[in-house]
């Protein structure tokens, strides 16, 4: 990939990243799926985007239980469900501009009806529970940072980290397992991080990282997505 192409991406991503900054002040309790979702969308193509990658969907937007729900963007409707004083709320983006995509993902804790950038112990106990599949979510990026290589393929990095995320008493609740996808021109052409694919991240170009994790017996979903690349041997984040 070279580097007009690259700037392209980063351009299209951005505007998924400024997205996620605004809906941070703007998710607060009452708002539903459907409202968050519109909201975002307008955003986005007030912001540059011209239309959505991920079958039509700029935002896949789910509240409460519903985040422990994974779903294509074939099927996704968004529900009347309503953010609650307490709740999570997960966020995830596909914004394109042209042939060009981005692809992020966030999950917030809502606390006392607006969203909480830092879970403080001084928070309630509900709170600080929800706030726990964050720090998993970081502690895997993290893990990938430290350990991916150009020459790992995908099934080798599917078995590390699905073997971190049981470790931490969470479950991938991915509907393919998988973690993360390659970022194409055309969404049939994606490879994804999961058993069986040779693929080597060093030649895989643009690649999501996107654990959708519950903790085992808990009722709630979390995603942390972020566009990773290898630059000169070393994995950078778009």
């Amino acid at each position: 990939m070279d580097v007009r192409e690259l700037e392209k991406y980063q351009a299209v991503q951005e505007v998924a990243k400024n997205t996620m900054k605004y809906l941070t002040s703007f998710i607060s309790k009452g708002f539903s799926e459907s409202e968050i979702a519109e909201a975002s969308d307008e955003f986005m193509l007030r912001n540059g985007a011209s239309s959505f990658w991920y079958h039509g969907v700029g935002s896949l937007v789910l509240i409460g239980k519903r985040t422990a729900l994974s779903v294509s963007g074939r099927d996704y409707e968004p529900a009347s469900l309503r953010v609650g004083n307490e709740d999570l709320v997960t966020v995830d983006l596909g914004p394109q501009i042209d042939s060009y995509w981005g692809d992020f993902a966030r999950s917030f804790v809502i606390g006392n009806g607006k969203v909480i950038s830092t879970v403080s112990q001084g928070a309630s106990k509900k709170v600080i529970e929800l706030g726990t599949g964050l720090v998993v979510e970081k502690w895997l990026h993290s893990k990938l940072q430290q350990t991916a290589t150009p020459e790992m393929t995908f099934e080798e990095l599917h078995s590390l980290l699905n073997g971190l995320i049981t470790e931490a008493g969470y479950s991938n609740l991915d509907f393919k397992k998988n973690l993360g996808h390659t970022i194409e021109k055309n969404i049939g052409d994606r490879r994804y991080i999961e058993k069986g694919s040779k693929v080597k991240l060093g030649d895989a170009g643009l690649f999501t990282f996107e654990p959708h994790i519950k903790k085992k017996n808990g009722l709630f979903g979390y995603k942390k997505e972020d566009i990773y690349c290898f630059l000169d041997g070393t994995i950078r984040i778009l």
